[in-house]
């Protein structure tokens, strides 16, 4: 089971860094993805990057805002989020799959999801 962490209020502009990890230390692994669900809305993925050779997919809407990374050794991989607007507030999740998938459907290992509120 995955867990991400890291997720809070913040001001439009800001920035906030999320964190997934899991017990197994299997994420080296997998592809990992983060998805986000706003109240009403789909869940849309957000940013993926690849186990096998390091390829990614952003979502346009975050293009230039958001970075994943991933740190084998640590087990961890992380969505930096910068200049954060309302329309990112959503809770975020991770997930794991064989490969790169667009829907979240295709994933089969997730965590809980974090909160992340961008409000003045």
């Amino acid at each position: 089971q995955l867990q991400a962490s890291g997720g809070g209020l913040v001001q439009p502009g800001g920035s906030l860094r999320l964190s997934c990890t899991d017990s197994f230390s299997n994420l080296p692994y997998y592809t990992i993805a983060w998805f986000r669900q706003a109240p009403g809305k789909e869940r849309e993925a957000v940013l993926c990057v690849s186990n096998s050779d390091g390829s990614t997919y952003y979502a346009d809407s975050v293009k230039g805002r958001f970075t994943i990374s991933r740190d084998n050794a640590k087990n961890t991989v992380c969505l930096q989020m910068n200049d954060l607007s309302p329309a990112d507030t959503a809770v975020y999740s991770c997930a794991a799959a064989d490969t790169i998938y667009r829907n979240w459907y295709e994933y089969k290992y997730w965590g809980q999801g974090t909160q992340v509120t961008v409000s003045s």
